[in-house]
């Protein structure tokens, strides 16, 4: 199975300058070891079950509440029996339909 989760954590009540505590939930979840990618409003992670994905989505909000006084965190997920590395494989099948192949 592959639990593929896109996510955005946002410390709230801290000013607008929000990088250095944004960085600390991207470091949570680039040292979990399961593949991730991280874009200018989201991070997404993939697993084998919900369980192993969420566990790393939940410490990274924590670890932005540890520095703010709230936070608001936006999950979008995409489980599908028998897939492996939707991360790539969705992206790369759209490339291929967009090249015509």
């Amino acid at each position: 199975m592959s639990v593929l989760v896109a996510f955005s954590v946002t410390p709230l009540g801290v000013g607008e300058g929000v990088g250095e505590i944004v960085a600390e939930a991207v470091r949570v979840v680039r040292e979990s070891g399961l593949p991730n990618k991280t874009s200018s409003m989201f991070t997404e992670i993939e697993g084998n079950t919900w369980e192993e994905v969420m566990a790393v989505v939940q410490r990274a909000v924590e670890a932005v509440a540890a520095r703010a006084p709230r936070v608001s965190t936006v999950i979008k997920v995409d489980s599908r029996a028998g897939a492996q590395d939707a991360m790539t494989q969705k992206v790369a099948s759209v490339e291929r339909r967009l090249s015509g192949g």
